[in-house]
């Protein structure tokens, strides 16, 4: 499954925890945004939850969105950056 995953964390330390779990699952896009392009339902439930572990729930922000593959397709981007990395997709017959 591919997830993009953003977040706003108030305190430096909590943030940089954060980037280094995401760093596990994921390519850094953003600043605050990662893109994780084959995570398994187990271990995204996973990250999530040791996101969750670190953050204050009354001032942190994490919005996690599932993209399909056919919406992953069609990302469009400005600037500099690359299009979305290792979406190794197959077709079931």
């Amino acid at each position: 499954m591919f997830f993009l995953v953003c977040f706003d964390i108030v305190d430096n330390r909590t943030r940089y925890r954060v980037v280094k779990i995401m760093k596990e699952y994921g390519y850094r896009v953003q600043k605050s945004v990662f893109e994780c392009t084959r995570l398994s339902e187990e271990q995204f439930v996973k990250m999530k939850h040791r996101i969750e572990e670190h953050i204050d729930h009354g001032e942190d922000t994490v919005r996690y969105y599932f993209i399909c593959r056919q919406c992953v397709a069609k990302v469009e981007f400005s600037g500099t950056g690359e299009l979305p990395v290792n979406l190794n997709y197959r077709a079931c017959a």
